[in-house]
C-alpha cells in the first residue's frame, strides 16, 4: 500500500522492552502511527509508559521528521512527505541508563491520495462517540479541497444533524453493543433500544445481523471503514485482581462484533480505536466519582486494555483489522475540561482545577479525530480501484 510497510518494519513496530531496572517502566509505543499532511500528530510521551511520575525520566526520539519538544514529539508533515519512517522512543532514568525502548511505524497519506474515491464509515463506541466531536472532525477534515468524501454511516443522531451519525451510547460496552436486545423502537432513547447490530428473525432468535443493518441503515451496503472505541466502561470498576478477566469478557464481545462485520465484508477496513489515557489529575476524578475510582487506577486499567489490544489485534492487517493509536496524541494536561475556584473555604485564592477525568474538552476530541483521519486516509484512502 505504501512503500516501506514490509515485514522488517512489522516486526520492529512491536513495542520491545530494553530493561535495566525490570518491571520499572512499561512502555507501550504503538505498531504504526498514521499522519497526513497539515494536521499536527504527536507523541506524548507520558501516554505512553506506565509510571507513577513521567518527570523521573528522560525521553529521547530517534526519528528523521518531527521535533522533541520536552512533554512530546510533535510533527506535521507536508505534502511532499508522504511514506513510511522508523521512529524509535528510549526511556533513561537519572544515570542515563536506557530502562526501555520502543519502535514504531510512522504512516504519511497524503489527503489527496483519496480525493475521488468516496469514503463511507460507521463509528461504534460510547460516549466518546456520543459527544458528536470527533466525528465531527472527521467531516471537517474531508470537507476540504482534494480531500475525499466522507459519508458517516449509523442510526444515531443525538443532535438532529443527518451527517453527523454513528453508533455510539454513553454507557455502553463491547457486550451491550454484542448481546442487547429489547422489544423498545429502535429509534427509543438510547438507554432503552437494542443495540443497533442485534435483530429478532422470523424464526424468534436472537443475534447480531449487520446484514440487516447495512441494509436498514446503508443502503444494503457494507461501509467501507468500521472503528470500534470501547473500552472505558468495560472495565471502568476492575482492579488489579480483576483487570484480566473484565478484558476478556471485553475482548470476546469484541471478536463478535469484528466477526458480524467481516461475515458480511470481509473488505470492509476495521480500526479499533485504542482507548486514551484519562486526564492528568487526580482533582477530576475526585469531581466525578467523589472517592469511588482514582486516576492511577483507571490510567493502570486503560493501559492494561491497550498493552492486550496490540497482543491480540495487532499485525492483523491481513485480516483488514488495525489499531488507532489515538491514545498518543492526546494532551491530558490542556485538552481536558477545567473549573476555577477557591483553593479552600478560607483562601482568597483561585485555582484551576480539572473536573472530567475521563471525557475530553473539544481541543481533546479534535485530537482523537485527528488520528483517526490519519488512519482512514491509510486504510481506505489507498485501497485498490
Amino acid at each position: 500500500m505504501l512503500p516501506g510497510r514490509i515485514l522488517c518494519l512489522f516486526i520492529l513496530c512491536m513495542a520491545s522492552l530494553v530493561s535495566a531496572e525490570p518491571g520499572s517502566v512499561r512502555l507501550l509505543m504503538p505498531m504504526e502511527i498514521y499522519a497526513t499532511p497539515g494536521v499536527e500528530t504527536n507523541l506524548y510521551f507520558e501516554n505512553v509508559v506506565l509510571v507513577v511520575n513521567p518527570a523521573n525520566y528522560i525521553f529521547d526520539v530517534d526519528c528523521g521528521r518531527g521535533i522533541q519538544q520536552s512533554e512530546r514529539w510533535t510533527y506535521t508533515p507536508t505534502a511532499e512527505e508522504g511514506g513510511a519512517y522508523q521512529l524509535t522512543l528510549r526511556v533513561l532514568n537519572q544515570d542515563n541508563a536506557v530502562v526501555a525502548e520502543g519502535v514504531t511505524t510512522l504512516i504519511v497519506t497524503a489527503a489527496s491520495v483519496a480525493k475521488d474515491r468516496p469514503i463511507s464509515l460507521l463509528l461504534i463506541g460510547d460516549s466518546l462517540t456520543h459527544a458528536l466531536v470527533y466525528s465531527q472532525t472527521l467531516l471537517d477534515h474531508c470537507a476540504q479541497p482534494d480531500t475525499p468524501a466522507l459519508s458517516l454511516v449509523g442510526s444515531f443522531t443525538p443532535n438532529g444533524d443527518a451527517a453527523n451519525r454513528h453508533e455510539g451510547y454513553g454507557g455502553w460496552t463491547a457486550l451491550r453493543f454484542a448481546t442487547r436486545y429489547t422489544d423498545a423502537p429502535r429509534d427509543a432513547p438510547y438507554k432503552e433500544r437494542p443495540s443497533p447490530f442485534v435483530y429478532k428473525s422470523d424464526a424468534g432468535e436472537i443475534g447480531l445481523d449487520f446484514a440487516r443493518y447495512c441494509k436498514e441503515n446503508n443502503g444494503g451496503t457494507a461501509p467501507d471503514a468500521v472503528t470500534i472505541f470501547l473500552g472505558c466502561n468495560d472495565t471502568f470498576g476492575a482492579k488489579d485482581d480483576s483487570i484480566e478477566s473484565s478484558i476478556d469478557t471485553m475482548f470476546q464481545h469484541m471478536d463478535a462484533l469484528i466477526g458480524m462485520i467481516r461475515d458480511f465484508n470481509p473488505e470492509t477496513k476495521i480500526g479499533l480505536i485504542a482507548p486514551v489515557p484519562p486526564t492528568a489529575s487526580q482533582d477530576a476524578f475526585g469531581a466525578n466519582y467523589k472517592n469511588g475510582q482514582t486516576r492511577w487506577q483507571y490510567l493502570r486499567n486503560q493501559h492494561r486494555v491497550v498493552e492486550r489490544m496490540v497482543d491480540a489485534y495487532g499485525g492483523r492487517a491481513v485480516e483488514n483489522i488495525s489499531l488507532v493509536p489515538a491514545y498518543v496524541n492526546l494532551d491530558c494536561h490542556r485538552n481536558y475540561g477545567v473549573t476555577s475556584s477557591p483553593a479552600n473555604a478560607r483562601s482568597t485564592e483561585v485555582v484551576t482545577r480539572q473536573n472530567n477525568g475521563v471525557h475530553p474538552a473539544k481541543a481533546g476530541y479534535q485530537q482523537i479525530g485527528d488520528s483517526v483521519y490519519g488512519w482512514l486516509l491509510a486504510s481506505v484512502g489507498t485501497r485498490e480501484r
